[in-house]
C-alpha cells in the first residue's frame, strides 16, 4: 500500500489511520501504562511498478521477520516493546521514495529497511540522514550506498564490488578446472547503476582470468525484445554470456538465447535479478545449467530450511529479496536489544557496534565498516534438475558444478 499523496498533505492521525499497515495480528490489544509504546520501522519497497515483485518478495521477508520478533515477546530490553511495520511503496520511483521516508519521519519511525533499487535506496538513505534515522539496505547493490560518508546507511549484504571479485574467481576456477574452453565474453547489463556498475567492473576483471570481454551490451527497463542482442552474440562468437539485469529482462534475454540456438559455453550472472525458484521452476528448460553468483541462504541451515519452508506454507518463494529483507529487520531487532532505547543515536551506535551473525546466510559475525559488513558473502549457484543448487563456496556447496554446459 502505497502512502504517496501528491501535493496534498497528511496530518500524523489521518498517514496513521489511513496509510499505515501494521505487519501481521500484533499480539494482545494494548492496555493504556501495560505495555511498552511500539517501535515503528519503515519499510519502502517497489510494491508496485516493473520490478513489483521483488518488492513485494522483499515486504514478504520483512514482515515475517516483524511477526517473530513479536510472537517472541517483542524487544525485552524496552519492556516487551512489539515492532510495527510502515509500508510504503516506491514504485521504483526516486521521488517518491525520497518522499515515503518524509512521510515515515513523521509518523515516528525508529529505522528503515528499503529498497531493493540502488538509485531510489540512494536517494531515501540520503533523506533520512537529514533526521539522524538508521536505515538498513536490503537488497541495493551499488557500493554507492556505502561509499558516501552516511553514518546512518548500514548493508549486511556484499555489494556489487564483492560479489563481482568472488564471481571473477569462482568463473576462473571453473573453467581452469575445464581446461580453458573459454576465451570470451559478451556482458549484457540494464542501462541503471546496478547494472552498469556491474559490467563495468567484470570487464576490468576478466583478463585476470584469461578472458576477453568483447562487447558490453546495455539494455533499457522494461526490454521487450532482445533478438537483435541475441543476433549480436552469435555473431562475436563470445564463449561465455555474462549478465545483469533485474527479473523480466533476465528471463527474456535467457528465454531469447535458447530459442535462438545461442549456444555458449555458459551464462554466467553476476547478481541476475531473475535468477530464483520462480524462473527456474517456471522455466526448467531455459534455466538448466545457468549459473549466477548472488545472494543466498546456507542451505546447510535448519534455520534457514524452516524460514523456507514457512514462506513456501505462504504460497511464496524463497527467493533472496525474502531473507535479505527479514535479516535487515532482525540486525535492527538486535541492535535495539543491545541499545535498550529506540532512540536513533543510540540506535545508530548500536547497529555500527553489531556483531549479530545471520544465521540462516553463509556469512560470519557482522562487522561494519563504514556502514559495510565486512562478513557477508554471496554464493555461486548453479540451476540443475529444476532446481538451485550451491556450487560455491564448497563450504556450504550442495551439488558438484557443470560447466562448461552440454551442448544442445
Amino acid at each position: 500500500m502505497s502512502m504517496q499523496t501528491g501535493r496534498n498533505s497528511i496530518s500524523r492521525r489521518r498517514f496513521l489511520a489511513g496509510s499505515t499497515a501494521v505487519a501481521g495480528a500484533l499480539a494482545m490489544p494494548r492496555i493504556a501504562g501495560a505495555q511498552a509504546a511500539a517501535v515503528r520501522i519503515g519499510l519502502i519497497h517497489p510494491v508496485s511498478g516493473f520490478v513489483a515483485y521483488n518488492g513485494q518478495q522483499g515486504r514478504l521477508g520483512a514482515v515475517m521477520a516483524i511477526d517473530e520478533v513479536n510472537q517472541a515477546g517483542g524487544i525485552r530490553a524496552l519492556g516487551g516493546a512489539k515492532l510495527e511495520a510502515l509500508l510504503g511503496d516506491s514504485q521504483s520511483k526516486v521521488e517518491v521514495g525520497v518522499s515515503e521516508v518524509e512521510k515515515m519521519n513523521e509518523a515516528g519511525v525508529a529505522a528503515y529497511v528499503g529498497c531493493f533499487q540502488s538509485p531510489v535506496g540512494i536517494a531515501a538513505t540520503q533523506a533520512a540522514a537529514k533526521y539522524g534515522t538508521p536505515f538498513v539496505i536490503d537488497v541495493g547493490a551499488s557500493d554507492a550506498l556505502v561509499s558516501r560518508g552516511l553514518t546512518n546507511v548500514f548493508r549486511l549484504k556484499p555489494g556489487f564490488g564483492r560479489c563481482v571479485d568472488d564471481a571473477i574467481a569462482t568463473l576462473g576456477e571453473l573453467n581452469k578446472a575445464a581446461g580453458s574452453p573459454a576465451k570470451s565474453v559478451v556482458l549484457v547489463h540494464e542501462s541503471g547503476e546496478f547494472g552498469t556498475g556491474t559490467a563495468k567492473l567484470l570487464a576490468g576483471k576478466l583478463p585476470s582470468i584469461g578472458l576477453e570481454a568483447k562487447e558490453l551490451i546495455a539494455h533499457d527497463n522494461p526490454t521487450r525484445n532482445f533478438d537483435n542482442v541475441a543476433l549480436k552474440i552469435r555473431a562475436l562468437r563470445a564463449d561465455i554470456v555474462m549478465m545483469s539485469n533485474y527479473q523480466n529482462e533476465y528471463v527474456l534475454l535467457a528465454k531469447t538465447l535458447l530459442q535462438q540456438k545461442v549456444n555458449v559455453a555458459a551464462m554466467f550472472s553476476v547478481l541476475g535479478g531473475g535468477f530464483n525458484y520462480k524462473f527456474v521452476r517456471e522455466q526448467p528448460d531455459v534455466a538448466e545449467f545457468m549459473l549466477d553468483h548472488n545472494h543466498w541462504f546456507n542451505p546447510k541451515s535448519t534455520k534457514a530450511q524452516a524460514l523456507k519452508k514457512a514462506v513456501e506454507a505462504k504460497g511464496g518463494l524463497f527467493t533472496f529479496e525474502v531473507y535479505l529483507a527479514y535479516n535487515a529487520v532482525m540486525l535492527i531487532a538486535d541492535a535495539l536489544e543491545r541499545a535498550g532505547s529506540a532512540d536513533k543515536a543510540k540506535l545508530t551506535a548500536a547497529l555500527a557496534a553489531s556483531t549479530w551473525t545471520p544465521e540462516i546466510m553463509p556469512y560470519g559475525p557482522t562487522r561494519f565498516v563504514n556502514g559495510q559488513n565486512q562478513g557477508g558473502q554471496g554464493a555461486t549457484l548453479q540451476a540443475l534438475k529444476g532446481d538451485i543448487e550451491v556450487v560455491r563456496p564448497e563450504a556450504f556447496a550442495s551439488a558438484a558444478a557443470v560447466f562448461p554446459r552440454p551442448k544442445a
